[in-house]
């Protein structure tokens, strides 16, 4: 996958062949060339193209590995404040709190939509099975950010009188 910083040497490199088609349309128009207006929009098309390869060059795709995180996936995000995602039912206490950082710090991103006043909540949950095949939803904790100008970036609520999971 591509990283940020290939990203903005492709917006260079997109740049400059943007720039180098302007230049070109320009001469177009002073010598009366039959392709000036196909130039012209060559030359928007390019912009388009640079500009998006700058928004790439936002970190849009990093991913942050917090150490003794298990994976996760994602089961539902309202795009606004609330987020679960769904753990193995062999998890811990402590690496779920390792893990529920990791996924803040990876679904937790500016660009989220959400009313004033909400407060973006990732929820982890896993299946607990019991006996007689009954297999049932168990949310084993949570997090949310801090309000600005606590010590602590994130709020961690961990159910511990969830553990020993049923498998």
């Amino acid at each position: 996958m591509f990283s940020p910083a290939n990203f903005l040497i492709a917006t260079q490199w997109a740049a400059l062949g943007t720039l180098a088609l302007a230049v070109l349309a320009v001469l177009a128009f002073i010598f009366k060339w039959g392709i000036r207006f196909r130039l012209v929009g060559a030359t928007g098309f390019a912009a388009v193209l640079t500009v998006g390869l700058l928004g790439l060059s936002f970190e849009p795709f990093t991913r942050t590995a917090v150490p003794g995180a298990m994976p996760y996936a994602t089961v539902y995000d309202s795009g606004a404040s609330q987020i679960v995602i769904t753990v193995p039912n062999t998890m811990d206490p402590e690496t779920l709190d390792a893990t529920l950082h990791q996924a803040a710090s990876n679904l937790f991103k500016p660009y989220r939509l959400g009313l004033p006043g909400q407060v973006a909540t990732i929820r982890a949950r896993t299946l607990a099975h019991e006996p007689g095949g009954i297999s049932r939803l168990l949310y084993l904790g949570q997090i949310q950010p801090t309000p600005k100008g606590s010590e602590d970036a994130f709020q961690v609520q961990i159910n511990r009188d969830s553990w020993p999971i049923p498998s």
